[in-house]
């Protein structure tokens, strides 16, 4: 089987060599073949890690099959949804996945379907408790006299917006002419 490894680390010190080397010897108690070694010196919650996109770009070439990190949380730290959205691509190019700390997390075993449908729950609970965060914040800034959301529109520039639109006018001119976000635009098109 083609291996590519992905290591990451915050800082420049020798946590990457000891995860290197790890993954090397798992890869040869095993049998596989390594085909390239993807190392990033950057912050996990960043989004732009240079050798992760090239992970990534190789993956969609299927350059290996197997992809084998460290950890879940050496392979990116941008959140449950991102992390899934990662190892679902993962999957759609064919390529397994799997972390060499945690065995759980294993797509080339009997249990991937299992993995899936675990991380696609927390991801889902994810969304909920931001929700449930933002819900609870609007509520306290509401009982503090603050209102949010979107500023209400009088009605003579309701019905300028609706009339520029009727008349073909873009939204983006409209929210220029009218001196109003395209949001909010939309909210009184819809």
């Amino acid at each position: 089987m083609k291996v590519a490894l992905y290591s990451r680390i915050s800082k420049d010190t020798s946590d990457n060599q000891n995860q290197l080397l790890l993954l090397r010897e798992y890869c040869k108690s095993m049998g596989h073949e390594i085909t390239k070694e993807y190392v990033d010196v950057i912050s996990g919650a960043k989004e732009n890690k240079p050798e992760f996109q090239k992970m990534m770009k190789d993956a969609s070439k299927r350059k290996f099959d197997m992809l084998l990190f460290f950890a879940l949380d050496r392979l990116t730290r941008e959140g449950t949804r991102k992390t899934i959205h990662y190892l679902q691509l993962l999957d759609d190019y064919g390529v397994v996945y799997k972390s060499y700390s945690e065995q759980y997390i294993d797509s080339s075993g009997i249990f991937k379907d299992v993995i899936i449908a675990l991380l696609s729950t927390l991801a889902k609970q994810e969304r909920v408790r931001i929700s449930e965060r933002v819900k609870a914040g609007l509520e306290k800034s509401r009982q503090q006299g603050r209102v949010g959301g979107r500023p209400t529109l009088d009605e003579s520039k309701i019905k300028k917006i609706k009339k520029l639109k009727s008349e073909g006018v873009s939204i983006m001119q409209i929210s220029k002419i009218v001196k109003v976000s395209r949001g909010s635009i939309y909210q009184y098109l819809g």
